[in-house]
């Protein structure tokens, strides 16, 4: 009896947490309906999502937001879908028709696969099969996750090349920069949760997180992720290539209001949804229960888990859209030295410091040794940082010489650089468009 029940225990325990050995069995019918069944997910969240974040953000601002079509507004987001879908596809005079066409579609198609390796569940009876809640897993399923989400940059600068446009193309450019700097930074902060978990694969990583989520074990790693959530997603305070005021709309500018930018909309959404859905199950516990509820025994058994995950996918939503609401948008220069000289420097020594301690905790290294790998680390980071910070200090200092004896340069000479102007009759100023409280 004893022996039946601790194998009947042991089942249990295998079917509430899916490993790779679980993926791959699944008849096609099932495959197909979890597919189905994440589109729908998706396709339905786009249409809630942007509800939902014009309603908070309006709530924010004391204002009412949607309340027009339908009850709470519900059906605004479904009135602009069928008014985007309807409207004249119209095409510049001057743009690469194949490329113009295909970028929206590069946009959304690597989103979609992207948030295949997000696990919603454990393993459940699915129309009588038992299978993961999961669409695929790969052993290198957190790779697969950053590749989607570098492919997809590619529609954005095709959207910009393909428009023949300077403002366009400049947003384009922007955002393949923005990329490029943010994405070495992410995946710097998920190595130390490879050093931990000891795998890629999502499932795996979910489980290494029974009994405390990486958020809170490995902190630093959660807050460079998400700053770098943002940038990936070109969300505000970093949505540089939508920039309004020098770009007009960066590289969506020549597409009008019709079916391309709707797929261009559903595009940034759902990296926005991928980015809140690698939070949750890298970093939160994934689909697991939080405490106290992680209490019960059947929390994280059955459908209870999709319910914990969804939780901490619209917390996550509503942190980006409080941010979106709250932080205005940074300058480039400041975008770049950001992820350049802060969050890759600090990712490098954090990540030092990690396999340090993981030395001496898990594999009973030399403590002596890492202790003082640590310490040199930290000194190392806060002297590169000094450094940073010096050097700054000082080209700001010189810019502001420069500016100084360039604004002396004009004051002395009308015609500054072949320009005729009227010179200043500075006696009669204190500051430049300011005049001095004697003057007549």
């Amino acid at each position: 009896m004893t022996h039946h029940g601790t194998t009947a225990l042991l089942t249990t325990a295998h079917a509430a947490d899916p490993t790779l050995a679980d993926f791959g069995r699944d008849p096609l019918w099932i495959t197909i309906v979890k597919a189905v069944m994440l589109f729908a997910f998706l396709g339905l969240g786009v249409v809630l999502g942007v509800w939902f974040e014009r309603k908070l953000i309006s709530r924010m601002q004391h204002r009412y937001g949607p309340n027009r079509a339908g009850r709470f507004g519900l059906l605004q987001s479904v009135a602009d879908a069928i008014k985007m879908g309807l409207k004249e596809d119209l095409f510049p005079r001057n743009v690469d028709r194949v490329l113009y066409l295909l970028a929206p579609v590069i946009m959304v198609v690597p989103a979609f696969l992207a948030f295949s390796i997000v696990p919603f569940g454990p393993v459940v009876n699915l129309f009588g099969v038992e299978t993961p809640l999961q669409l695929v897993d790969l052993p290198v399923a957190v790779l697969f996750m950053l590749a989607m989400g570098a492919v997809s940059v590619y529609g954005v600068v095709l959207a910009g090349w393909s428009s023949r446009s300077p403002y366009a193309l400049l947003g384009g450019l922007r955002s393949a920069a923005q990329v490029v700097s943010y994405e070495i930074a992410m995946g710097l902060s998920f190595v130390a949760i490879f050093l931990f978990a000891g795998t890629l694969s999502t499932s795996e990583i979910v489980k290494a997180q029974e009994q405390t989520w990486f958020a809170v074990l490995l902190i630093p790693s959660f807050l460079v992720y998400v700053i770098c959530m943002f940038g990936e997603a070109a969300r505000i305070p970093f949505d540089l290539p939508e920039g309004e005021g020098e770009l007009v709309g960066g590289f969506q500018t020549e597409y009008s209001s019709s079916l391309k930018f709707a797929l261009i909309m559903m595009g940034e959404y759902l990296h926005t949804f991928t980015a809140s859905g690698i939070a949750v199950t890298l970093f939160l516990g994934g689909w697991r229960a939080p405490f106290p509820i992680s209490l019960w025994e059947g929390a994280n058994q059955g459908w209870w888990p999709v319910l914990w995950f969804f939780i901490k996918f619209v917390l996550t939503f509503c942190f980006i859209v409080w941010v979106r609401a709250s932080l205005p948008r940074v300058r480039y220069d400041q975008l770049m030295s950001l992820g350049w000289k802060v969050l890759i420097p600090v990712n490098l020594a954090w990540i030092l410091l990690v396999a340090a301690v993981r030395n001496i905790v898990v594999n009973e290294g030399d403590r002596t040794l890492g202790i003082g790998l640590g310490v040199v680390i930290v000194i190392g980071a806060l002297a590169i940082w000094m450094r940073f910070d010096t050097v700054d200090q000082r080209r700001k200092e010189a810019k502001k010489a420069q500016v100084e004896a360039e604004f002396e340069q004009l004051s002395e000479e009308p015609a500054a650089g072949g320009f005729p102007v009227p010179p200043l009759d500075l006696p009669h100023y204190h500051g430049v468009g300011r005049p001095s409280p004697d003057h007549r």
